[in-house]
């Protein structure tokens, strides 16, 4: 977009495309792989602008806003030679998919909010807290809890790539809704985490004009995500018209990781009742 090169990746197979935005701002794609979803669907895992092998804006870290994304996200799926695609968002890449939604549903099979929010700022950030404060309930007598507080923190005061890397990796106990019960088996998660500093986005309300809004959308919820919990996912689905909802019981904020075979059986099940199989290449 305007010279600037966005990086994505092609894995999976099957008649459908689903596109996936990570969240952040700044994660890289690699923690949101889903391979039980790629058994059937194939999956363009996008690195957005700043992000990753991806280019920076000239204004870096500043600049990367919601039309910023939505355009080159334009680009992405001319180039994959698609007229319209699933469109699924984690997180922060949840307020980027409904906002190129509400502009461009000619563009979209179908809408998939994962763990994301109608709403950031002061609002969200009370909800998040009272999240955590739950969460530190639950594990105030584990001696690793006071390690991932402070990177809780230090991510709110990191400037640069490695120091957020860092902070967001340590902080990694917090998104899990039983994390230390199964840290050898996320082991590995660890190094896949890669996030770049950016700039914090203006805050966002989009309540007003979701009841407007036309692509089939699922949206999931972890009952353990201290991002937000289930609030923002029941407010999603009430706002959006005949929205699904899939909460997942025993997942935090990383619900295709915690519950991969329950998160897919609803994604390729609301994939499946929206096809937009087409004829043509896929561009890799």
């Amino acid at each position: 977009m305007n010279g600037t090169g966005q990086r994505y990746h092609v894995r999976g197979s099957g008649p459908e495309v689903c596109v996936a935005i990570p969240g952040g701002p700044g994660l890289s794609w690699e923690y949101l792989r889903m391979p039980a979803v790629e058994r059937r669907v194939r999956v363009v895992y996008v690195e957005p602008l700043g992000t990753g092998a991806s280019g920076r804006l000239p204004s870096h870290p500043d600049g990367y806003t919601r039309p910023v994304y939505a355009e080159a996200l334009d680009r992405v799926l001319d180039h994959l030679g698609r007229d319209r695609v699933h469109l699924l968002g984690h997180c922060h890449g949840g307020l980027v998919a409904q906002y190129y939604a509400l502009r461009r549903p000619d563009r979209l099979a179908g809408l998939i909010l994962h763990m994301s929010s109608p709403v950031t700022g002061p609002e969200q950030s009370v909800e998040t807290s009272q999240q955590l404060d739950r969460f530190v309930r639950r594990n105030q007598w584990n001696p690793a809890l006071p390690a991932v507080l402070d990177a809780l923190h230090a991510i709110q005061d990191a400037h640069d790539d490695r120091t957020l890397t860092a902070a967001t990796r340590d902080a990694l106990p917090a998104q899990f809704a039983h994390y230390w019960a199964r840290r050898d088996e996320l082991a590995g998660l660890r190094s896949k985490i890669r996030r770049s500093y950016l700039a914090a986005p203006e805050p966002i309300d989009d309540r007003a004009d979701l009841p407007g809004l036309r692509v089939p959308t699922l949206v999931t919820a972890g009952m353990y995500d201290i991002i937000g919990g289930t609030r923002w996912a029941r407010e999603l689905h009430s706002l959006i018209p005949y929205a699904r909802l899939l909460l997942l019981a025993r997942s935090g904020h990383l619900g295709h990781i915690e519950e991969p075979e329950r998160f897919a059986e609803g994604v390729l099940d609301f994939i499946a009742a929206t096809p937009a199989r087409q004829s043509g290449k896929l561009a890799a």
